[in-house]
């Protein structure tokens, strides 16, 4: 069966309808890759217990063997057969999923779950999405999904379909287009310990929402290990050179700006945080493709969610 139109490669882009579920699915079971919209970004989905397809991810991303990969469940009893949950665990999946969250827990001995998606470590990273083309693939096909953000390693994250398609061509066989991803930024990972709790990369759901769930605050930070995606010093990072906290624009250079800093885009005219969010790998995109030879971003306050803003904003600055 082909659907839509492809001008890069064999990943076609297909409108998101039953037809096309049905598709994917059968992609997917046949150990093939599909990209999807999330609420948050747009990922590269594969069979999380087929080693052969956990494997076709790493190469489409070219991304390290060492960094694991999250796996999206349809609800919390398909997450208990990957991850060991404590009373922490069970209080963060009843309060934000389905949603832009992603427990790190402890990996089940028996979990059904190809190594290569933990990178070999003791533990595993599950997210249960809201999206609903992603919670419909989930249920058709019964599978767990690996299913990292759907770009090359370290550049910036898709939130259409055309930026996987520009980013990933062919290497995809099904691009589902489900229009632009609600968030915008990845989904915050938490880790949770027998001790308490450690945010791992800042997202939509901000330390303050999770210490209202869960009464004291989180656990002091990592010791530099990638226990999860989104750790690495460079990440989200357009081709061009970017600074931060620029309030004036300068010749040749593309500046990004938010509130009543113009810009030659806006993340936010009227300081909206998460508006904000939403738009920032779409203004990343749009910078990187500019003529101008360099990229700048105002000042973000870095608060709430303006912390995974920022969060995003350093590693796509590091050269």
């Amino acid at each position: 069966m082909m659907f839509g139109s492809n001008t890069l490669g064999n990943g076609w882009v297909v409108p998101a309808d039953d037809a096309a579920i049905t598709a994917a699915t059968q992609l997917l079971m046949a150990g093939q890759l599909v990209a999807i919209p999330t609420e948050t970004v747009y990922g590269l989905a594969a069979d999380a217990q087929n080693a052969e397809a956990v494997a076709r991810i790493y190469a489409a991303k070219g991304r390290p063997d060492f960094n694991p990969l999250i796996v999206h469940v349809r609800d919390q009893k398909a997450a208990e057969k990957l991850g060991v949950f404590n009373a922490t665990a069970q209080a963060l999946a009843e309060a934000f999923w389905p949603g832009p969250l992603t427990l790190v827990l402890p990996l089940q001995p028996d979990a059904p779950i190809a190594r290569s998606v933990t990178a070999g470590l003791p533990t595993i990273a599950i997210r249960c999405p809201a999206h609903p083309l992603m919670q419909a693939l989930l249920l058709k096909s019964g599978l767990s999904l690996a299913a990292p953000s759907a770009n090359p390693s370290g550049s910036i994250s898709p939130t259409r379909a055309d930026h996987v398609l520009k980013g990933l061509g062919g290497a995809v066989p099904m691009i589902l287009d489900g229009g632009s991803c609600s968030a915008g930024l990845e989904s915050t990972i938490v880790a949770v310990r027998d001790d308490g709790w450690q945010i791992l990369r800042p997202g939509p759901v901000t330390s303050e929402d999770i210490e209202n769930v869960i009464g004291y605050a989180p656990l002091a930070a990592t010791n530099g290990l990638i226990e999860a995606p989104g750790q690495m010093a460079s990440h989200y990072a357009p081709s061009k050179p970017v600074r931060l906290n620029v309030i004036a624009s300068e010749p040749d250079v593309y500046l990004i700006g938010f509130g009543a800093i113009a810009g030659d885009d806006n993340l936010s005219a009227t300081g909206d945080l998460a508006q904000a969010a939403a738009h920032l790998f779409e203004a990343l995109h749009t910078a990187d493709a500019s003529a101008a030879v360099a990229i700048a971003v105002a000042p973000i306050p870095h608060e709430g969610i303006g912390i995974a803003i920022n969060d995003r904003l350093a590693r796509a600055a590091v050269r």
